[in-house]
């Protein structure tokens, strides 16, 4: 620690990303945002070494969370990486979520953000470091406190111990002495082999705050003199108010405004309520633009003409159209076709404001702190070290909180400079809904042939969609030659050994705006292509497993949970009459996913019975962390294929609630048996591959059930007819 005043900009100067640590950044009793000067004074019992960690007087360790929690685990999976390193006592051990500011930078994007799956693999090394060097200068503060030689010394569970002499000293007791200590730059982590918390299933340390009650989500956030707002937005993407009547909204009780802003006309009103009944009291006069003439069924027609034709080649391997176009009518041709997807966090979107003249304070769930502070700065006339955000739990993302544009944040800040008063915009589930940033509507054919022994001998994949990265600020880095390496994800790089491959994309232009969603272009990508292997090996009275097997001999980690799915799952044994298997793997975000479903036919709708799950993410944080995920992914990605779908007509989303937009329900739920791979690679992402193969193995099973292939997400009754 040092008594220097340190301005947040040169503080930045000591970031390193890909393992870097910013030193000497010292946290209050609330992790904040405040720039001012490092002062270390008598009444500071805290030890704060990094901006990762901090020590009690009371040896209580805190560890500062620069990612967003929304139920993925990440709190607890962070804090494990720093107490190993530190020797901490886990009993000991709590966290606080870190303040907006780039000392907390994704170690790729160089902005603070949480996505792709990357908390834990982008955040290992930085973390390691943080407690290795708090542990070491917590060592040296003994060595010195009880004239003994470092060498001599150990750590054990939140204290430093002199075997020879017996003494044990507390970190607590450490910390006002460690605090004079120069900070070391070479601090050594651990070995694995001497792991007593990372690699061991550990109870969250968010759950007893959830179950009480007491977690703080963005929607509990509550100001003194705070108002409630909510918005009428254009009922057409793209549209625009013209004018606008509220005489019949301001006559309800409790009603303190009605404003136009960029989105629309927002209510302004002392409770949610009053809010919500003088909103659907406004008279407004659309300018509904060429939105208007949007159609799924239209975009359809569209989207198949589009797939017929060649695109931009993102990959190419041999001359696979030629061959495909020798073969003729003994081409195997397919159309698959995916609708769009909202996001539906359980909490729907919110962001609360306080807006002086000199500063911004925002408390949401968001992804992208980076982001929503410059976007909220540039909205409120401020510099981005005006804007001090307090992140808080998310009720859900999937990708929807982390906006390139901040659509929620810009919305509310515009609200706030209006209302001159805190503000909370709450979005309604229809608002939700309705509201935009969907995954995008994906059109995918598919063109193969077999040789005479039954092996795939060209594979030609074209892909029609919107970009995810276009108008983005990421656009540079996964836009290349007007690709969009997103959009092809999954199947650019699919591991089959194929001789002749090409995937093509023509990327469309259409108004409804889009957003990445959990799994981003793995989300299509894996459903066309697991789906068309079952195909194939049907057409060549091959097994599926011993199919794909053969495609991935040199891919052992892709066999090798592969495998493991099919043992587990019991494949190629008897099932009860009316059920069968189905399988399905893919490779995202690092780590490798097989899944066997087994399902039938109940009634003219699916029922999935038992899903086996194996996975190799590297190595381990929190087993019972993956096992969740994993089991989240089971239904996730249920959901998606047997009722999600955005539509519209005439502009205009059709879906506007759970009724018609409706969630799998717990008794469609099937056992999930989750099996996880030991590894020595790095850690790899959890979070989000578990939701690829999860449609096409049910859809593969539906396949050997009635020798009909699905094609279309979600799964219809006619489908299996």
């Amino acid at each position: 620690m040092t008594g220097q005043s340190m301005h947040r900009r040169e503080l930045l100067r000591g970031l390193a990303f890909g393992g870097g640590l910013l030193l000497a950044v010292r946290f209050g009793a609330t992790a904040s945002a405040d720039p001012g000067p490092l002062v270390a004074s008598p009444e500071d019992a805290a030890f704060a070494p990094n901006a990762f960690v901090r020590i009690a007087g009371d040896g209580r360790v805190t560890v500062i969370i620069n990612k967003a929690e929304m139920g993925q685990g990440v709190s607890t999976a962070l804090a494990m990486i720093v107490a190993e390193d530190l020797d901490a006592d886990w009993k000991q051990v709590g966290f606080e979520f870190a303040p907006a500011d780039l000392v907390y930078a994704h170690p790729g994007f160089g902005i603070q953000m949480t996505g792709g799956s990357t908390s834990v693999a982008g955040m290992t090394p930085s973390l390691q470091k943080a407690g290795a060097t708090a542990r070491a200068m917590l060592v040296a503060a003994a060595a010195q406190k009880l004239g003994v030689p470092l060498l001599e010394l150990t750590t054990e569970s939140g204290s430093v111990v002199h075997a020879a002499s017996k003494r044990r000293l507390g970190y607590g007791e450490l910390v006002a002495d460690a605090a004079k200590l120069a900070v070391p730059t070479d601090a050594p982590v651990k070995d694995r082999k001497d792991y007593r918390i990372v690699g061991r299933s550990t109870k969250r340390l968010d759950t007893p705050d959830k179950v009480r009650g007491k977690a703080q989500f963005g929607i509990d956030v509550t100001l003194p003199g705070m108002v409630i707002a909510l918005v009428a937005r254009a009922p057409v993407f793209g549209g625009k108010v013209r004018s606008f009547r509220a005489e019949k909204a301001k006559a309800i009780a409790g009603v303190r405004d009605v404003v136009q802003i960029s989105s629309g006309v927002a209510v302004i009103a002392d409770r949610f309520w009053a809010a919500k009944r003088a909103r659907d009291l406004l008279e407004i006069d659309w300018d509904l633009g060429a939105g208007a003439s949007t159609s799924s069924e239209k975009l359809r027609a569209e989207y198949a003409a589009l797939a017929q034709k060649p695109g931009m080649v993102g990959r190419r391997d041999g001359d696979a159209p030629s061959v495909v176009e020798a073969a003729g009518s003994k081409a195997i041709e397919a159309l698959y076709e995916l609708p769009y997807l909202a996001h539906a966090p359980m909490e729907t979107l919110n962001c609360t404001v306080r807006l002086t003249a000199d500063a911004c304070e925002i408390w949401t769930g968001t992804q992208f702190q980076t982001v929503d502070q410059g976007a909220a700065a540039a909205v409120a006339g401020l510099k981005s070290e005006q804007v001090k955000i307090h992140t808080t739990f998310l009720g859900g993302g999937f990708g929807r909180r982390a906006n390139p544009k901040a659509d929620f944040v810009v919305e509310a800040v515009e609200v706030a400079k209006l209302a001159h008063a805190p503000v909370k915009v709450i979005w309604t589930r229809d608002d939700d809904l309705r509201g935009g940033y969907y995954r995008p509507m994906w059109t995918s054919r598919m063109r193969a042939t077999l040789d005479a022994r039954g092996r795939v001998e060209a594979w030609v994949h074209t892909i029609v969609g919107q970009s995810f990265m276009a108008g983005t600020p990421f656009e540079a880095a996964f836009v290349k030659n007007g690709i969009d390496s997103l959009s092809i994800e999954g199947s650019e790089d699919t591991p089959y050994a194929i001789p002749n491959v090409q995937v093509e994309l023509h990327t469309t232009n259409v108004v409804v705006p889009t957003l990445w969603w959990r799994s981003v272009g793995h989300s299509h990508t894996a459903f066309v292509i697991e789906s068309f292997v079952d195909e194939l090996a049907a057409r060549a009275k091959a097994d599926p497993l011993e199919f794909r097997r053969e495609m991935l001999k040199d891919k052992p980690r892709h066999r090798a949970v592969l495998e493991r799915a099919a043992k587990e799952s019991g494949w190629g044994t008897p099932l009860p009459a009316g059920r069968a298997r189905g399988i399905a793997q893919h490779f995202s975000f690092g780590s490798y996913v097989a899944i066997v479903m087994d399902a039938s036919i109940e009634r003219g709708r699916p029922r999935v019975h038992r899903a086996t799950v194996a996975i190799d993410c590297g190595r381990v944080v929190n087993p019972d962390t993956v096992v969740a995920q994993m089991q989240s992914a089971v239904g996730f990605g249920l959901t998606t294929a047997l009722y999600s779908a955005i539509t519209l007509k005439d502009g205009r989303v059709d879906q506007s609630n759970f009724h018609d937009y409706p969630m799998l329900r717990i008794h469609e739920m099937p056992t999930v048996d989750v099996h996880i791979l030991e590894s020595n690679e790095p850690s790899s992402g959890v979070g989000e591959p578990g939701v690829p193969p999860i449609a096409p193995a049910l859809g593969n099973a539906l396949f050997a059930l009635t020798k009909k292939p699905i094609r279309r997400l979600p799964i219809r009754s006619e489908d299996l007819a």
